[in-house]
């Protein structure tokens, strides 16, 4: 009944891990050929798949796990998820229904472990509830502001023998969807946006979610106003548009703080408005006149940043109805932009590049990913980590094509971008498929090399090698009195030893003239294939706010 459920729902791929709680499922899985069942090595590794699956094609993947450790083991990889708003089926094996709460064997209390990174969670004790209960996991996951979807399903109910039914409908109680748009708030933002001096738009992970890329980009032009995006939000705007702000936030550029500090009006759509974002809250935006906030979850108005016009909606229906809104613009619109347009001049993105003699010859990470981003051709999934070498592909992504940058935002999960790399693969065959990754994070999930060698996925791994928990200590020798506590990593594997073991070839590069080659032979190779470069120890990422500071004060590179 499980597996039947899932076909109806179109699922194509499971990630999965069998154990006793679970068996009665893996018993008939080989019955469904239509269910491709990927075997991880790590329940926290099968969570990033499906989560890098569904965030590659926008539809949910599922993720199986046994009681205990192994449905706990699930929790990072749906936190994750949860904070980014991606959509997850987790189905979990427990106990006997008789056993629940008797400390059992492999017993967890998964629903209460679980329930502050779910959208929604079901513990099924009778079969039936099945498969009802599938169905509406699915619903609640995929629809408003999407999210993970936890099912505990007792053993005893695998077991258990009843009639199929299919329910013909689907009847939550008080699970209300926001259907529409309220017009008139539509008109008032729109109008405020033309009529503002000095207008910025910021876009995150929402808009992408919603596919309101080619809204937002009509919008913005028939207004005027410039638009940024945050981490999250990277590709809902072409970044070598004129308008394009590029990525706000703390570690922003320079000209889009400087463009958010100064505006009049700040329009902010599908996204949290997190700290993040706002650097020292009580100097956010400080000129801001008017705030506008449009985002699907009416629980994020106010949360951080008290708008003066919500819009609770979809980003693309409150687009769509704002455009044909927008009556005369500013007069003084195009001075604003000039403005703009000199900030970006005067704060640019900046580096030590290999070859200058300040970097001593050590390479560059900056060198190594603008080579990565000339082959991938506009149009590659890049998968990156957590840490330095996450701001450094957010910074120097350049491409015009949304959808395509993929990473841990909200979270922040060390690891997620080996198996969210793979769970991409899956959901796009035919996509190239970049991982960037630093060392500290990789180590983490490194054993799902096994099943990109085992299914010979063509994702291409670029380690950004520095020795270090670079962002630990980049923040340690910045705001911490340069107390380097902890945060070595001298003592890594050999990391080209390492994928020839898990029988995938590797090659070790650390001066900027063997860059172009590496990246040739990576491309060349049938199947995965890592590069460990070995970059720069001291490379910092710039700009950066200072911890507790405004957006005012960002550091830039020295020169």
């Amino acid at each position: 009944m499980i597996l039947e459920a899932l076909e109806r729902e179109g699922v194509e791929y499971i990630f999965g891990y069998p154990g006793g709680a679970n068996l009665p499922i893996y018993q008939h899985l080989h019955e469904h050929p239509k269910l491709k069942h990927i075997l991880v090595r790590h329940e926290q590794g099968a969570a990033h798949m499906a989560d890098g699956y569904a965030r590659a094609c926008g539809k949910p993947a599922v993720v199986f796990a046994t009681s205990g450790p192994g449905a706990l083991n699930l929790v990072t990889g749906l936190c994750t998820a949860y904070m980014d708003s991606v959509p997850m089926i987790a189905i979990t094996g427990q106990v006997a229904s008789t056993q629940v709460g008797r400390d059992a064997f492999q017993e967890s209390d998964v629903i209460g472990a679980t329930s502050s990174v779910t959208k929604h969670s079901y513990l099924v004790t009778s079969i039936d509830d099945l498969p009802r209960v599938i169905h509406e996991a699915f619903h609640i996951a995929t629809t408003g502001r999407p999210g993970p979807v936890l099912i505990d399903i007792c053993k005893d109910v695998q077991q258990a023998d009843a009639e199929r039914v299919t329910p013909d409908r689907l009847e939550i109680p008080g699970y209300q969807l926001n259907g529409h748009v309220d017009l008139n708030r539509a008109g008032e933002a729109a109008q405020a946006i033309a009529g503002a001096e000095r207008p910025v738009i910021l876009a995150g992970h929402g808009v992408l979610l919603s596919r309101a890329e080619k809204e937002l980009k009509e919008f913005a032009e028939k207004a005027g106003a410039p638009v940024g995006t945050t981490l999250l939000g990277i590709g809902a705007f072409p970044v070598n548009h004129p308008l394009s702000l590029h990525m706000t936030g703390f570690m922003g550029t320079g000209w889009n703080l400087k463009a958010v500090q100064n505006a009049d009006v700040l329009m902010m759509v599908g996204m949290r408005v997190d700290d993040r974002v706002t650097a020292r809250l009580a100097d956010f935006a400080p000129k801001v006149k008017t705030f506008i906030h449009i985002d699907i979850d009416g629980s994020e108005m106010g949360k951080n940043v008290r708008p003066h016009i919500e819009l609770v909606a979809d980003a693309r229906n409150a687009l769509e109805a704002m455009t044909p809104q927008i009556g005369t613009l500013d007069a003084g619109r195009g001075q604003w932009l000039a403005q703009i347009d000199a900030w970006r001049e005067e704060h640019p993105l900046k580096y030590t590049r290999s070859n200058d003699s300040h970097s001593n010859g050590r390479l560059q990470p900056q060198d190594v990913l603008i080579d990565m981003y000339r082959r991938a051709r506009n149009e590659a999934i890049v998968v990156a980590d957590v840490g330095q070498n996450q701001i450094w592909a957010a910074l120097w992504w350049n491409y015009d094509q949304p959808g395509l940058f993929i990473n841990s935002g909200g979270a922040g999960t060390m690891g997620f971008a080996l198996p969210a790399a793979i769970g991409a693969k899956f959901a796009r065959p035919d996509k190239a498929v970049w991982c960037v990754a630093g060392e500290g994070g990789f180590v983490m999930t490194a054993q799902e090399l096994s099943v990109a060698v085992e299914h010979q996925l063509d994702v291409k791994i670029v380690l950004l090698n520095n020795f270090s928990l670079g962002m630990v200590r980049q923040f340690q020798d910045d705001f911490y009195g340069g107390v380097r506590s902890h945060s070595d990593l001298t003592h890594m594997p050999d990391f080209v030893k390492l994928s020839e073991a898990y029988g995938m070839p590797a090659i070790r590069v650390d001066k900027l003239e063997e860059v172009g080659p590496a990246m040739d032979t990576a491309e060349k190779t049938k199947g995965p294939f890592l590069i460990d470069f070995r970059i720069d120890p001291e490379a910092n990422v710039y700009p950066i706010v200072p911890l507790g500071k405004s957006l005012n004060d960002f550091w830039e590179a020295p020169n």
